[in-house]
C-alpha cells in the first residue's frame, strides 16, 4: 500500500512545530503534524501559560534581529487566530553591577537601536516596589517587552494551520524516518507510513532520536516553574509589574505579573539545572528547586512570597554554549530541526516556524543562521 504523501511532515507540534506548521501550510504546501501527546501537553517545554519576550537580548546581539521579527509575528498571529498572545509590559534585566546581564542587554540595545534605559538601585525601588534588591544591583529596563501566552499561541498556530487544510494528528509520534532515493523521506509512526518531500523535526526534548548527530551534543534537565500567594496582588498586576529576570546569590529567576492565575509566577534558578529523562513522566520538581525560588521570593520579592498554589516543571533541552540549533541533519539536506533552545526559545518560535519553513521550501531567509548551525561544536 502507498503512503500518504504530504510536501512537508512536522514531528513535534509544540512551540516551534505549531508555528512551522502555520506557515508552510499558508504557503500552499499539503502539511502532516506529528504529536507524541495531547495538543497544549505538559510534558514538554511550552505549558505554564505564559513566556517572556525580551528584546534586549544579553545572551548575544545576533538573536535580536530574530526576536524582533518573532515579536511582530505574535501580534501578526495574534489578530489571525483573534487572540492576545503578545503583552507588553516592559521587561527588566537585574543584576549586581559587572556581573555581566545587564551590560551584555546593553550593548544588544546599542547594537540594534532600541530603546531603553538603565535603571540604578533607588530608580528600581521606585519604579517597581515590589522588589527588594541589594545594594548594588541595576536594570536594563526595555519598554517592548513582555509575555506571550504560551498554550494559546500553540492553539493559535495549529488552529490557523488546520484553516488552511494542515493535519494535525495528536497521540502519535514519529517513531523512525529515512531518506528516500528520490530526495523525499518516509517516515513511520506506530499507525503507519508517510511520505514527503520534506521533513521539519521540532521533537523537543527527544530530538536526539531522530537526530543522531544531536545525540552526544544536547542533554535534557527539568526546571522549575510555581505560582505564590501575594500579600499585595496590586504590586503585580498586568500593567503595573514587568516580565523580569533576577540575578542574585541563589541563582537566575524569572517572573511575570499576574496573569490568569491568582498566584505570582516565578521559575528558576534557571541555571540550577537537574538532569533528567524526558521519557520519565515525572515532571515534579526538586524540593531543592522549589526551596531555592521560596528563598528568592522570601528575600528579592517579599510580598509574592506566600504559599505556593501551583508548582510545575517541565524540560529544558541545552546545548553546549546554551544556544540554539538550527539546521539541515548531516547528509540529508532535505530534512530540518530547530531544538536545543536551553531554556529561552519559546519566544523566537513564532519566527523559527518562519524559518524552518523557508529551509523547507529553499527560500532565501533574511536572518544570519551560522551562529546556530551544528557544526559550530566541531570547531
Amino acid at each position: 500500500m502507498t503512503a500518504p504523501h504530504y510536501d512537508v511532515i512536522v514531528a513535534g507540534v509544540g512551540a516551534m512545530g505549531s508555528a512551522a506548521c502555520w506557515h508552510l501550510a499558508k504557503r500552499g504546501l499539503r502539511v502532516l503534524g506529528l504529536e507524541r501527546f495531547d495538543l497544549g501537553h505538559a510534558m514538554g517545554s511550552s505549558h505554564g501559560l505564559t513566556r517572556i519576550i525580551r528584546l534586549a537580548y544579553f545572551e548575544g546581539s545576533h538573536y535580536v534581529p530574530i526576536v524582533r521579527r518573532a515579536h511582530q509575528l505574535w501580534r501578526e498571529t495574534g489578530e489571525a487566530a483573534g487572540l492576545k498572545l503578545l503583552h507588553v509590559t516592559g521587561s527588566l534585566d537585574l543584576a549586581p553591577e559587572g556581573a555581566g546581564p545587564v551590560e551584555s542587554s546593553l550593548q544588544s540595545c546599542l547594537d540594534h537601536g532600541l530603546e531603553h534605559e538603565v535603571l540604578g538601585h533607588d530608580e528600581i525601588a521606585r519604579r517597581f516596589p515590589a522588589f527588594q534588591l541589594p545594594a548594588g544591583h541595576h536594570a536594563l529596563w526595555q519598554p517592548d517587552g513582555g509575555f506571550v501566552a504560551s498554550e494559546k499561541a500553540i492553539f493559535a498556530h495549529v488552529g490557523l494551520a488546520q484553516s488552511k487544510s494542515a493535519e494535525i494528528r495528536t497521540g502519535e509520534p514519529m517513531l523512525d524516518w529515512r531518506p528516500t532515493a528520490d530526495g523525499g523521506v518516509v517516515v513511520r509512526t506506530e499507525r503507519g507510513s508517510y511520505s514527503a518531500g520534506r521533513l521539519v523535526i521540532t521533537s523537543g526534548g527527544w530530538i536526539a532520536d531522530a537526530v543522531p548527530a544531536l545525540a552526544t551534543r544536547v542533554r535534557t534537565v527539568r526546571q522549575a516553574i510555581g505560582w505564590f500567594t501575594t500579600r499585595r496582588p496590586e504590586l503585580f498586576r498586568e500593567g503595573v509589574f514587568p516580565v523580569f529576570i533576577l540575578t542574585v546569590e541563589e541563582g537566575n529567576f524569572y517572573g511575570f505579573p499576574l496573569y490568569e492565575h491568582p498566584g505570582f509566577k516565578l521559575g528558576g534558578p534557571h541555571f540550577g539545572r537537574e538532569p533528567m529523562d524526558p521519557r520519565d513522566p515525572d515532571r515534579t520538581p526538586s524540593a531543592t528547586q522549589l526551596r531555592l525560588i521560596r528563598e528568592c521570593l522570601a528575600r528579592y520579592l517579599p510580598d509574592a512570597a506566600g504559599d505556593p498554589l501551583t508548582v510545575k516543571g517541565c524540560v529544558y533541552t541545552v546545548s553546549p554554549d546554551e544556544g540554539f540549533v538550527i539546521d539541515a541533519v548531516p547528509g540529508v539536506p532535505q530534512a530540518v530541526f530547530a531544538s536545543a533552545c536551553s531554556g529561552h526559545g519559546f519566544k523566537f518560535a513564532s519566527a523559527i516556524g518562519e524559518i524552518l519553513a523557508d529551509l523547507s521550501t529553499d527560500t532565501p531567509t533574511p536572518f544570519d543562521l551560522s551562529p546556530f548551525a551544528l557544526a559550530r561544536f566541531d570547531a
